[in-house]
């Protein structure tokens, strides 16, 4: 019989202090193994603060152990196999595994926890200091850190079943389970999980702030789902980590509940995006000065879950031609390209110019579609802006009421640097300093060609944004005189102060006819505030003649084509306002109400008209601000 592999396992704790006092377990792996199922039935979760080593068998990690598997050819063909099964309603079975990110398995990492060596190389590499404390890292791309527990109770106040259902293959009913708040509050880590902070710099506000990083959130892990999906789920306001600088690595219940709806709002939107599965708040205190003016006040702690098909952002890349470890730019760039951009040949000499391409493209329509929904991100920096081109890191955004291309939603943003109409601009920002993190891999005639892509920047954004805004007004094919339609009517917008969205939605409803006769129903109140501009009148002129012109069209086509991209309800901050204020008071009606609207934006909601989240901006929110502090 051959002789067992052993592996020693120690408490976490003593590995935290640098100091290793506790004995050495060993159990023999290959019994481990053949006792695989039952292991599984014990292994719910582990807590955060201690590690329970075993081996598992690779087809598990990361996914759910899910029943009636079968292979359905043609899904075999794109690389992965279709999983017919119910959703788990217990965390029992349900896993994670960092190994596509680090390359190493939980046998590996418990080698390098306890002996500080490991048998194979990580393919994204390790930060080799395990405590931790705030400091400059260098030569890695994560840090290893353990989301902190909170000290009072948790609740858990919004799940989104979309996300659980469709995503990480959990029943909703797992939400009832106590296993599930723990998780997803940072109180225990699901088997599988190697807990990350993920290094990165950034240029904030136009200026260089070097390392920046996870200092508040936590990547859990890797979830494949049975469609064959790779998420990466990260905890965010989950404790402090190397990178948390002088922050205290939590985030509040007010900024907590912004991103939860918004990131689910823009899903629905249509627009890329992270993802939130879930929120939870704490009893904990915690400090801030919202508006930066010395007013310190106690808020409550507050945990989100997100989930991104990845977090790279351009920062990624910035530290580390920064600091000159172009070895592992490179690594890091062909992880990227392999996983995430499949038209990119990774073996491709040019492959770095071709990811560049297609980052410059996917950015322009990205931009271009928070445009056609009145979307500012508010800070757009590098460490902002994902690679992928989804919109990530919800802070101070804010969805335009009055049209106004000097819209600025953060108090924080004295230059007005991210004001709405220079976001196109900030596209060209932030890829520019890509382009200048991938220099020292290019070769001259390279540089050239992505210099070349990128000037080409401007012309792919305004192609995408005229596509969307004529789609906007119902527009059909192409007529020369289409700019100057779209042109005149944000200038009337502007000039009367007209809700932007309101204004595009009214246009879907109203009938032509209703439109002709210039005596605008109370009912388009946006459309009213326009027709009182004395070029009102030529623009419903024009507007008539050109929707004339669309072959094969009528005025009900036109108009159910223009609501299925004209929302009628989105995230204003007047609205995530008062559900936050609410919830500081601990109803979270309003949240759960907003989840329910924002799930079909496009559709008219009873429940929303009586809530007014189709009327003007109430007067109380007329000088609403938020800023950067979360």
């Amino acid at each position: 019989m051959p002789q067992c592999a052993r592996l020693p396992v120690t408490h976490l704790r003593s590995l935290y202090s640098g100091t290793n006092t506790t004995r050495s377990i060993e159990f023999p792996l290959c019994c481990l193994t053949r006792r695989l199922r039952i292991l599984r039935l014990l292994l719910l979760c582990v807590t955060c603060r201690a590690l329970v080593y075993c081996f598992v068998q690779p087809g598990l990690e990361g996914s759910a152990s899910l029943l009636h598997l079968f292979s359905n050819k043609s899904n075999q063909e794109q690389g992965y196999c279709e999983t017919e099964a119910k959703l788990a309603s217990s965390l029992d079975f349900w896993t994670l595994s960092s190994e596509n990110l680090l390359g190493i398995c939980w046998y590996s990492w418990a080698v390098l926890l306890t002996s500080g060596r490991v048998s194979s190389t990580p393919v994204l590499p390790l930060d080799p200091v395990k405590e931790n404390y705030v400091r400059k890292v260098r030569n890695c791309i994560f840090s290893l850190a353990f989301p902190s527990p909170f000290k009072s109770r948790v609740r858990l106040v919004a799940v989104s079943k979309e996300v659980l259902e469709d995503i990480l293959d959990l029943d909703t009913s797992v939400t009832e389970t106590d296993a599930f708040i723990q998780v997803v509050s940072g109180g225990k880590i699901v088997f599988g999980s190697i807990p990350l902070a993920h290094r990165y710099g950034g240029h904030q506000f136009g200026i260089w702030a070097d390392q920046l990083g996870d200092g508040r959130a936590h990547l859990i892990g890797v979830y494949r789902n049975r469609q064959g999906e790779k998420w990466e789920l990260q905890l965010k306001g989950s404790g402090k980590t190397p990178y948390s600088r002088n922050g205290d690595g939590r985030a509040v219940l007010r900024s907590s509940v912004r991103e939860f709806l918004c990131s689910e709002a823009m899903h629905h939107l249509g627009i890329p995006t992270s993802r939130a599965a879930s929120l939870v708040v704490s009893d904990d205190e915690v400090w801030r000065d919202q508006f930066y003016n010395g007013n310190i006040v106690k808020e409550r702690g507050a945990v989100v879950l997100r989930v991104a098909k990845s977090w790279f952002r351009i920062g990624s890349l910035e530290i580390l031609a920064h600091d000159g470890e172009l070895d592992l730019l490179r690594t890091l760039l062909d992880f990227i390209i392999q996983e995430h951009f499949p038209s990119v040949d990774v073996k491709e000499p040019n492959r770095y110019v071709d990811f560049f391409s297609t980052v410059v493209s996917e950015a322009a329509q990205l931009i271009a579609l928070w445009m056609s929904v009145g979307f500012a991100h508010g800070v757009c920096n590098t460490d902002n802006f994902s690679l992928l081109s989804i919109t990530i890191d919800y802070g101070p955004f804010g969805f335009m009421e009055a049209y106004n291309p000097d819209f600025v939603p953060n108090t924080s943003d004295d230059e007005r640097r991210y004001k709405i109409g220079n976001q196109a601009n900030i596209g060209m920002f932030n890829l520019n300093k890509l382009l200048q993190a991938l220099h020292p891999l290019l070769d001259p005639e390279q540089k050239q060609y992505a210099a070349q892509i990128l000037e080409g920047y401007p012309v792919l954004y305004y192609t995408r944004f005229r596509a969307l805004f004529k789609a906007k007004l119902g527009l059909l094919g192409e007529r020369k005189n289409d700019d100057d339609l779209i042109a005149l009517l944000l200038h009337l917008m502007e000039k009367t102060e007209a809700d932007f969205t309101m204004t595009f939605r009214q246009l879907s409803e109203i009938t032509q006819s209703q439109l002709q006769e210039l005596d605008i129903p109370q009912q388009f109140w946006a459309l009213k505030m326009i027709s009182k501009h004395k070029l009102f009148p030529a623009w419903v002129s024009q507007y008539l003649l050109r929707l004339k012109s669309n072959l094969n069209d009528s005025d009900s086509e036109r108009r159910k084509r223009m609501t299925a991209v004209n929302p009628r309800y989105v995230l204003k901050n007047w609205m995530a306002e008062s559900a936050v204020q609410k919830a500081e008071r601990n109803d979270f009606s309003e949240v759960h109400l907003l989840q329910q609207v924002l799930r079909r934006p496009f559709q008219k909601h009873s429940a929303a008209e009586r809530a007014g989240f189709s009327s003007p901006t109430p007067s109380w929110a007329k000088d609403l601000r938020v800023s950067c502090s979360s």
